[in-house]
């Protein structure tokens, strides 16, 4: 079958892979989209572990069953569904197990579907992690991207008043529309207290995020997309928020399975509550292209491939 190949240099070919091999506990899925995320853009030049030999990219995919499970469990072939396989998606084809795939409705279709399993599962388990938002002041920084889009209209229909930190203000405009109370460009824009930070963009960024914090506050660590390190000085707390918290954030540890979490992402797409925000759509030819404009930030919001 075709697939998108990873190269030794972090770019991608359009190429042929081995048919996959469903086990008992997975369904095989017919690729009609699939989405590009920044951290699988990060594994492919290196700066992540790609975790095992003859890795692929592709977490994000929707589709058509043509092979229901062996076990007998999940949907069945001729089902439409939204999926979010651990590696493998860039593909006509690709093995997904049973916990991790949810079925559409017809009235969301594949390009929408595709762009909501990594940005919105991690945007749903963030603001568990945060606890109860209602009425509560809370902080994104890095917020222009997919998981600040589904963040932000979340918390903000949830009853936070959010602010969203965005680099540039055409990126971040959005996001007013999905329910922030303002849009600033820099944490240094901001003084807060804020009871919640979610914290994503690293360096000077998360400091500057902590100072914000109301005593008691929480910050969710939850990435480092400038890729630049963070130092953080201990006695900086006694000049800031009296027991303030931080609080490092996985998306993959959750009491929730993926199908748990993408039928509930399903559910609010379809019932008008959650609108994903696809910044481009494009051939699956040109996934190279997309990568690069993901890599030089040109993309608001998610980017979406057809599989032709």
């Amino acid at each position: 079958m075709r697939a998108v190949i990873p190269t030794t240099d972090g770019l991608v070919l359009l190429g042929e892979a081995p048919e996959p091999d469903p086990a008992a506990e997975e369904v095989l899925v017919a690729v009609e989209a699939y989405s590009v995320n920044r951290g699988e853009t990060f594994q492919l030049d290196g700066h992540l572990d790609r975790r095992w030999a003859g890795w692929r990219p592709g977490k994000d995919v929707a589709g058509t069953v043509v092979r229901a499970a062996a076990d007998g469990t999940g949907p069945a072939a001729g089902t439409r569904v939204v999926a979010h396989p651990p590696a493998y998606g860039w593909a006509e084809r690709v093995a997904v197990p049973v916990h991790s795939i949810a079925e559409l409705p017809d009235s969301i279709d594949a390009v929408t579907a595709a762009a909501l399993p990594l940005a919105g599962i991690t945007a749903l388990r963030l603001l568990r992690a945060a606890g109860p938002v209602a009425g509560r002041r809370l902080l994104i920084t890095g917020a222009s991207g997919g998981v600040g889009h589904y963040v932000t209209e979340l918390a903000a229909s949830s009853g936070a008043a959010v602010t969203a930190v965005s680099a540039t203000p055409e990126r971040g405009a959005r996001l007013l529309d999905l329910g922030a109370s303002a849009v600033v460009t820099s944490t240094d824009e901001v003084r807060g207290p804020y009871d919640i930070v979610l914290e994503s963009v690293g360096g000077d960024s998360m400091p500057a995020a902590l100072a914000r914090l109301a005593p008691g506050g929480l910050l969710v660590w939850f990435g480092q997309a400038s890729r630049t390190p963070v130092t953080l000085d201990f006695f900086d707390f006694f000049k800031g928020p009296a027991q303030a918290r931080i609080a490092h954030f996985d998306y993959t540890r959750a009491d929730t399975t993926y199908a748990d979490d993408l039928t509930t992402l399903v559910r609010l797409v379809a019932g008008g509550r959650l609108h994903p925000e696809i910044g481009s759509v494009r051939d699956w030819s040109r996934t190279g292209e997309v990568i690069a404009d993901i890599r030089g930030r040109r993309v608001r919001g998610n980017a979406v491939l057809t599989v032709g």
